[in-house]
């Protein structure tokens, strides 16, 4: 019987990470990534049902690194098969800082992307909503880069209202959030009219 890494690397040009120290890992040509991803999840011999993690990597500072200089790593496990792990890597150009998303097959991949969006500045295509997600709206540039200064300090003129999924939700369940200015404010029940308790 074939192994994962074999299928990837006949089906989608995939080629052994032979640094990988632990999971079984193979780089995945860009323009194969979202049909390799497909294939592990829906393929019946596959069945990789849960993506695990989903992240950047800037290779800028690592000793004798040859190619591009970032990557993103995803990592997908097999519910129905215990031990059943397997780690895709698609690398990324300074020059073309896109990748395919994979929202559309993992949901969990949504917020994931987005934090790799803001963290390293690689742009999902086809994502339903990527925008930064841990820093400021204002935030310039992108702080997990290796040539980021790391005492580097940026003046914000606004303040970053961090809720509106949370608005989103409440609004869903009937709750009707009152709008406020750009003030930071506490969520508390005299933030929503109704009780979240009800």
């Amino acid at each position: 019987m074939e192994s994962v890494i074999d299928i990837l690397e006949s089906k989608f040009g995939a080629k052994r990470d032979e640094k990988a120290k632990w999971d079984a890992c193979v780089v995945v040509p860009k323009e194969y990534l979202h049909n390799a991803v497909e294939f592990l999840k829906n393929d019946p011999s596959m069945q990789f049902d849960m993506l695990l993690d989903l992240a950047g990597i800037d290779y800028l500072t690592y000793p004798n690194h040859e190619g591009p200089r970032f990557a993103v790593s995803y990592a997908f496990k097999c519910v129905k098969k215990p031990g059943s792990r397997v780690r895709l890597k698609v690398l990324v150009s300074e020059a073309d800082l896109k990748v395919p998303t994979i929202t559309d097959l993992y949901a969990s991949a949504n917020w994931l992307e987005r934090e790799v969006y803001d963290q390293y500045g690689i742009v999902f295509e086809g994502h339903p909503d990527l925008r930064r997600i841990l820093n400021h709206v204002e935030f310039v540039g992108h702080p997990l880069r290796k040539d980021y200064p790391a005492q580097k300090r940026q003046w914000l003129s606004t303040t970053d209202f961090l809720i509106p999924e949370l608005e989103k939700r409440l609004e869903d369940k009937g709750y009707k959030v009152i709008q406020r200015s750009k003030e930071i404010m506490p969520v508390e029940e005299e933030y929503l009219e109704g009780s979240i308790r009800e």
